[in-house]
């Protein structure tokens, strides 16, 4: 009985789920229609789990729901999926006559029966999780969605920070403090992440772009701004600096994605669709109460609030949706990065994590990132992809680069060498 989420990986979640549905009730179908036409044990009750799994499935492609709506179902569907696994054993043990074939129905028995509890589980444990941590800043509507913002600090130019995959407001838990004793630094969360609403629509980096200069400009933050990016929130820094060239003042780019990544780096196609695929799954799996096993915990170093951030939303379906959807655009914010050749002299710092595995291409990747000014700063660092942003020694070295680019950005001049 396959479960076909290979063949779809990188679809909606009501996709992946229906099709999976869809999967086994055919091979529950399979075995009514096959023991009734090739032996003389025919096995009608087969027919029960295939109507049962085949309705919901199908239900699931037509409805198209939501993450509200699927949570709400998990209220309904693991204590009816418990019964029809409890049903459907008992049939299949006075029904097969020889122990083999209920053996071989085992394993799918087992997987329904994980799936019942560990749903039923999830969704107490979302239910008693309790609300959202207290907000630092406020929501801001930006065009029939709202997006958190949070400034602290004083002073020019404003820093504002972009991250990389998954990563929320929370995740510059060390390091917008420490920039904020030298000007105004903003955080904030992306469509769909930690307290920002969630909206329809493309994720790719015009629209990242867009929603972020609303936002800054419903809040009253003056630019132009010094932009600082992690991972992938280099290259959305880089689309704002082409749709809104005026705004900027300086670029810091921490151990940032390439706009060439699937050019420059003869692996990263390899990797990226793994990585596709797997946040697809992701909801599915957290939804199915496999989230204790994937959670690996809030960074130890972030400050106790920042924790209670990680904690609450990096393992929700919510968010986890979200970064489904932001990694299905990444090919179109790579391209869309490709626009910016160059910043002319605008002070830019780009710092390399050499700790840890790097990809073939990666060290002339970063070198062409420090060409697009011709007043940057190039900095290889002892720290890790991760460390740059949540290890209190190796974060230093971040802080470091955006208070340089905002010295620079003051005096208008070079980056000062560290």
């Amino acid at each position: 009985m396959a479960f076909p989420v290979g063949a779809f990986a990188g679809a909606p979640e009501h996709v992946l789920v229906g099709t999976g549905l869809l999967g086994l009730a055919l091979g529950w179908a399979a075995l009514a229609v096959g023991a009734a036409m090739l032996t003389d044990q025919p096995q009608r009750w087969a027919a029960v789990p295939a109507a049962a799994l085949g309705s919901a499935g199908a239900a699931l492609l037509v409805l198209a729901p939501g993450d509200r709506a699927l949570t709400a179902a998990g209220w309904v569907w693991p204590p009816l999926l418990l019964a029809l696994t409890a049903w459907t054993t008992a049939r299949a043990v006075r029904s097969l006559r020889v122990r083999a074939p209920f053996w071989l129905l085992s394993p799918v028995l087992v997987l329904l029966l994980l799936a019942s509890v560990g749903g039923g589980a999830a969704t107490l444990r979302t239910a008693f999780a309790g609300g959202p941590p207290p907000m630092p800043g406020q929501l801001y509507d930006v065009g029939g969605h709202r997006l958190h913002l949070s400034c602290t600090g004083t002073g020019g130019p404003t820093v504002v920070l972009l991250g990389g995959m998954g990563e929320t407001s929370a995740a510059w838990g060390l390091v917008q403090p420490a920039v904020a004793g030298t000007t105004r630094v903003c955080s904030y969360d992306r469509a769909g992440q930690a307290w920002s609403d969630g909206a329809p629509g493309p994720k790719d980096g015009r629209q990242v772009a867009a929603d972020l200069h609303t936002l800054l400009s419903r809040a009253g933050e003056p630019g132009p701004y010094v932009l600082a990016g992690h991972s992938v929130g280099g290259p959305y820094a880089m689309v704002y600096a082409t749709q809104y060239p005026d705004d900027v003042a300086g670029l810091v780019l921490l151990d940032s994605s390439s706009p060439q990544q699937f050019t420059s780096l003869p692996d990263y196609p390899g990797a990226y669709a793994l990585i596709r695929r797997t946040t697809s799954l992701l909801p599915t799996l957290e939804r199915l109460g496999a989230g204790p096993l994937l959670d690996s915990g809030a960074p130890p170093d972030l400050p106790h609030a920042a924790q209670a951030q990680v904690q609450a939303f990096d393992r929700s379906t919510r968010q986890l949706r979200a970064a489904r959807d932001e990694v299905a655009a990444y090919p179109e914010v790579f391209e869309q990065a490709q626009a910016l050749t160059g910043v002319g002299s605008t002070p830019l710092v780009v710092v390399t994590a050499t700790a840890g595995d790097h990809q073939p291409g990666w060290p002339a990747a970063q070198d062409a990132l420090a060409d697009l000014s011709s007043t940057s700063s190039h900095r290889l660092v002892p720290a890790t992809h991760a460390s740059l942003l949540l290890d209190a020694s190796d974060s230093v070295f971040s802080v470091a680069a955006i208070e340089d680019v905002v010295q620079a950005a003051r005096t208008s001049s070079a980056v000062s060498e560290p």
